[in-house]
């Protein structure tokens, strides 16, 4: 490239307005821009910017301090004065919106409260827990720091970068070694048609039930806040104003009369409280972006199935056409332009698209081997790292050469580590509620994603540095920064260098499948997406021959309604799984208890319908203990089927006693 310290100025600085459009753009993909306050985008903004900027800083930190022979052979470089102010900047600016600011906006957005003085306050008192359980566990690191170099600001300081990159190491390492496996892998099975499509259905009824019962809690605060309404009159004023507001937040209807049927489960307390209010707005909140999360989750399912059935069936024809439907493919600006003609569309999505993933799946596998490899051979002999050999040219004349195209190699293996650790934050399964919703993402979940993209980065950065020749990393400014002050003692240097060893444990529980196998022992398999065998058989994700019946009944049945199942109830029958046909009616009373009844609905049950309702409520209501032959595990059968909905067992037993007066599978849901 060019030696002009103007020309590597010019580019550093084009660079990073580029990677800000780019985060500007992905920020509008999740996030409503118009409508999503400043001081929530802004520092989200920065939490994904400041990080990605690293990924340039790193090779633009590392040509700058190699000391080749000749400026040409740099790359792209700047003083190190520049590089070493950028590094402070950004390292603390992202340690302020991980450990301070974004946890309290987190809270923040996510409280209850109606007035800015509240959710501050909540937000703290919520954080302070948080922060008072870091500071405990620090404690035992500030004994050993001071004893070890004696009490002092860069003692301090140490000790604070040093706990910080410690817990983002170990998380950055066990998400990686889960990516370096998965990810791959997962654009291999995508190459395959026909198990993608087995995939998608062993999905459906999964996310069928969870979408469910999002709407069932959904429909609960909302009559709640239906019963509030009728006694917001005794109330002061400002609770009165706050119940309006919730009345505008929820779509209630006046006619509903499911909130008589569910009293007893979402009785309002007799003295109404602030935070009583303030729990159930929080609570309303999260339903309501739950809703939005598992019906885009659903119509995402249905519209990628429904597009994989398309490619299979034109395997006769050999013409590919994706006709007009509410779950195909969006219609787009490009989507106007006719560029592909029916049989290239068929060509495309049977032949090229399939041989680019494998061909992209195995350049990825062989990344992860070379990254697993260098993370092994680091601390026994830096000349083994596979990374390091590929980035640094060693010529026997000068320490090292590190060119515009060793650093274009150093971004990339980067970005790779990058994207494995964040993968798998969308794998792994205990961060609760959040996820990213086009367009309608929690803002509290906009949040903690950032914590989690500025956390990781700076770790994995550091550890990428590692695998170059110490010759020319001890040299870098990075290094300087937060190498040393990280390796005050021996217990965090050593920690540093061996640690990433551990990356086997993710590797081999991804790749031999020991996650099901821990499930079967302690019950933790569930962290993770159930896996698909090659013969499709899903395990824990309900047959997939219910979830093909459940997508054509809502890709043929959609008539206005949120899953569409009730058109074609008639007509759909499970006939190839015997579990499936015991689960299905389950589902189908689910789906008419979700459904909003009308008044000609509640009369037209007849004399037979209304008898069976009255025996049932009368046989709820009362309070005596049945024997098992009578159907006394229903409640062990109702948390099963909150659960996984087997559609057998325990599930079946319990509906079995309900069944014989015409109810539905939940206690305390009557028509009266």
């Amino acid at each position: 490239m060019t030696s002009s310290h103007v020309g590597s100025t010019a580019f550093f600085a084009l660079s990073l307005l580029t990677i800000y459009f780019l985060v500007l753009l992905l920020l509008r993909y999740y996030l409503p821009l118009r409508t999503t306050p400043a001081y929530v985008l802004v520092p989200v903004f920065l939490a994904i910017a400041l990080p990605a900027s690293i990924v340039l800083l790193v090779p633009i930190d590392l040509a700058s301090s190699a000391g080749t022979d000749t400026e040409s052979s740099r790359g792209i470089w700047l003083s190190d004065r520049v590089v070493y102010k950028s590094w402070r900047v950004t390292y603390w600016l992202t340690f302020a919106l991980t450990w301070i600011i974004l946890p309290l906006l987190g809270e923040y957005c996510d409280s209850g409260y109606r007035e800015p003085k509240d959710r501050l306050m909540y937000s703290l008192r919520s954080n302070g827990h948080y922060q008072l359980m870091m500071l405990g566990s620090g404690i035992v690191g500030a004994v050993y720091f001071f004893l070890q170099n004696g009490w002092n600001v860069k003692s301090f300081k140490g000790l604070v970068m040093d706990l910080a990159y410690t817990w983002g190491l170990v998380l950055a390492i066990y998400l990686m070694g889960h990516g370096l496996v998965a990810f791959p892998r997962s654009l291999y099975r995508y190459a395959s048609i026909s198990g993608r499509l087995r995939r998608l259905q062993s999905q459906a009824p999964k996310v069928h039930d969870k979408l469910t019962e999002a709407l069932d809690k959904l429909d609960q605060y909302e009559n709640q806040v239906l019963q509030l309404k009728q006694r917001k009159n005794g109330t002061v004023r400002d609770f009165q104003e706050w119940i309006e507001e919730l009345v505008e937040m929820s779509s209630l209807l006046e006619s509903r009369t499911s909130a008589t049927a569910r009293a007893r489960s979402t009785t309002v307390p007799p003295v109404i409280t602030e935070r009583y209010l303030a729990d159930l707005t929080r609570k309303l909140k999260r339903a309501r972006h739950a809703k939005m999360r598992f019906s885009d989750e659903w119509d995402r399912l249905v519209r990628k199935a429904v597009n994989t059935q398309a490619i299979l069936d034109s395997k006769a024809s050999r013409r590919l056409e994706f006709k007009n439907s509410q779950f195909q493919t969006l219609d787009t600006f490009f989507s106007r332009f006719t560029v592909l003609t029916p049989y290239t569309r068929y060509q495309l999505h049977m032949h090229i698209i399939p041989a680019l993933y494998y061909f992209t799946s195995f350049i990825c596998a062989l990344a992860s081997i070379s990254i697993i490899w260098s993370e092994i051979a680091k601390p026994l002999d830096p000349k083994l790292s596979l990374i390091g050999l590929t980035v640094v040219h060693l010529p026997p004349s000068s320490r090292g050469q590190f060119g515009f195209a060793r650093q274009l190699i150093a971004a990339a293996w980067l970005c790779y580590m990058c994207i494995c650790a964040f993968f798998s934050l969308t794998e792994v399964k205990i961060w609760g509620n959040r996820a990213l919703v086009k367009r309608n993402t929690y803002q509290e979940s906009a949040t903690w994603y950032g914590v989690q993209v500025a956390k990781l980065t700076v770790p994995l950065a550091y550890n990428f540095i590692t695998f170059v020749p110490p010759v020319i990393y001890k040299e870098s400014s990075f290094h300087k920064f937060l190498g040393q002050l990280i390796a005050l003692t021996p217990l965090s240097d050593g920690f540093s260098a061996f640690f990433p060893i551990f990356i086997l444990l993710p590797v081999c529980a991804s790749l031999f499948g020991l996650y099901g196998r821990i499930k079967n022992v302690c019950g933790f398999g569930d962290l993770l997406e159930d896996e698909v065998d090659d013969e499709g058989n899903a395990f824990g994700a309900g047959s997939w021959r219910e979830g093909r019946v459940l997508i054509e009944r809502e890709r043929n049945g959609a008539n206005g309604n949120v899953l569409g199942l009730a058109a074609r109830r008639s007509e759909q029958t499970y006939r190839d799984d015997p579990t499936a046909e015991s689960s299905e009616p389950r589902r189908e009373r689910r789906q008419e208890r979700r459904r909003p009844q009308s008044e000609d609905e509640e009369d037209g049950g007849g004399f037979f319908s209304d008898f069976a309702d009255r025996v049932r409520n009368t046989f709820d209501t009362m309070e005596f203990t049945r024997p098992k032959w009578m159907g006394g595990d229903d409640e062990m059968g109702g948390a099963r089927r909150g659960g996984h909905g087997n559609g057998n067992g325990g599930a079946e037993r319990g509906d079995g006693w309900t069944r014989l007066f015409g109810g539905r599978p939940d206690e305390g849901r009557v028509r009266l």
